[in-house]
């Protein structure tokens, strides 16, 4: 019995340090936007506990004794914002013969600056679209664990592609692209299905494709569908089977309207979805994700001879037509979610996108909820993130201005917290 005793006494001091071991964090805010789709409340009181959300009130409520108190003024306080296609271990502008000098260990270096970045510029989730075979997990598990300042991330690692295709190794001798090749382009149903499965067993969050030809890859074949129907529909059904969401990039309208026929859960870029595309979409539920700004930071280095003439060639190809998808997809119905490429273009200008959104036909509210409460949704994370709510993770950013009237107002973030932690 005294034994027993002395159990229950233990156990009961390890509940009373752990209680009082508990941070409590108090924010005041000017102005709260705590759901895209709630319109802006006034004056309101934010507490925070480790790493949640625990109560949200109206006015300037009292602080608990001990508690740190953040006062932000007449700022208005939103949630984190959230980009599904990001690069962090890659800058843009780079020879692309760097691959094959460069050891992927270095990608964590460069992403632990972009980490960082993306985060001051507000961003407290991303979906790494596109990485080496254990960069973007390395760096998941610092941001997570605190040794990285940095986002939540949600990593693809390698793209799965056919062979020679944008994803695969191209461009350099072929004894060259076997030394480069990370095992991750296949051939045939059943070997997709085997790729999506080591993919799942090296760590990935979610299945990356490369549905089409892209801009950046040295493959020069134009930006038609490279995956047959039946690999697609294998990638989607494994995936799915294993709990994971597929996200395809793809240009031509027809790699499009066959990735969202397969089950694929989004499409990146989209760039020349046309209205049979998009009625497939819809049908299906897929996401579009439009990724403008690559196309900025790429309209910005053309002619500079930063690309070869194989890449400038698909780039003038490619920017007449940029946008025209967004206005499609949201007369149709399409869900659209907020992507950028980051990489593509320097990290930190994520929310440049905003206006991009704006200007190709979505409204303010539309285009924070799609970096909000519809990335939530496409992520299965909407009870974690994308709102202010008592229970989600305390990812809460501060801006001057009302974004629901000038998404510009996005693009200068005066105030971050990630997971309960103060970005310094």
């Amino acid at each position: 019995m005294r034994k027993i005793t002395m159990l229950v006494a233990a156990a009961l001091a390890l509940a009373t340090g752990g209680a009082a071991s508990a941070k409590t964090t108090v924010i005041y805010a000017g102005k709260l936007i705590a759901d895209a789709d709630k319109g802006v409340q006034g004056p309101s009181t934010i507490v925070v506990t480790d790493d949640r959300i625990t109560s949200i009130t109206a006015g300037r409520a009292e602080a608990p004794a001990g508690a740190e108190i953040v006062d932000l003024g007449d700022k208005t306080v939103l949630p984190g914002l959230i980009d599904l296609h990001v690069h962090l271990t890659g800058d843009p502008g780079g020879d692309f013969r760097s691959e094959a000098v460069e050891p992927d260990e270095w990608g964590v270096v460069v992403g632990t600056k972009n980490a960082r970045l993306t985060l001051r510029a507000g961003f407290t989730t991303v979906r790494e679209a596109g990485s080496a075979q254990y960069t973007a997990f390395a760096l998941r598990r610092g941001t997570a664990e605190g040794f990285v300042e940095g986002p939540r991330i949600i990593a693809a690692g390698p793209s799965l592609s056919i062979v020679g295709g944008h994803g695969d190794v191209t461009g350099f001798r072929e004894d060259i692209h076997a030394v480069l090749d990370q095992g991750y382009s296949c051939t045939g149903a059943v070997e997709c299905a085997e790729k999506v499965r080591k993919a799942s067993r090296a760590g990935a969050d979610v299945i990356k494709i490369t549905a089409t030809g892209g801009v950046l890859s040295q493959q020069g074949r134009g930006l038609g569908a490279h995956f047959t129907d039946a690999e697609m529909e294998s990638i989607a059904q494994t995936a799915h089977s294993l709990g994971l969401k597929v996200m395809a990039h793809a240009h031509g309208a027809r790699g499009i309207e066959a990735a969202s026929a397969a089950g694929i859960d989004s499409i990146e870029h989209g760039t020349f979805a046309d209205d049979a595309a998009l009625k497939v979409m819809k049908a299906k539920g897929t996401y579009l994700v439009p990724t403008l700004m690559a196309f900025e930071g790429v309209r910005e280095r053309l002619g500079k001879g930063i690309y070869t003439p194989t890449v400038e060639e698909k780039v003038r190809m490619t920017l007449g037509t940029v946008g025209q998808a967004v206005g499609k997809a949201k007369a149709l119905g399409v869900p659209i979610a907020f992507g950028t490429d980051a990489g593509v273009f320097e990290h930190g200008r994520n929310a440049g996108e905003f206006a991009l959104l704006v200007k190709a036909g979505l409204t303010p509210r539309e285009a924070l909820a799609s970096a909000t409460t519809v990335a939530a949704r496409l992520l299965s994370m909407e009870d974690e993130v994308g709102r202010l709510a008592p229970g989600l993770s305390a990812d809460i950013i501060a801006v001057s201005g009302d974004p629901l009237s000038d998404v510009t107002a996005l693009e200068k973030v005066d105030w971050v917290m990630a997971r309960g932690r103060i970005a310094d």
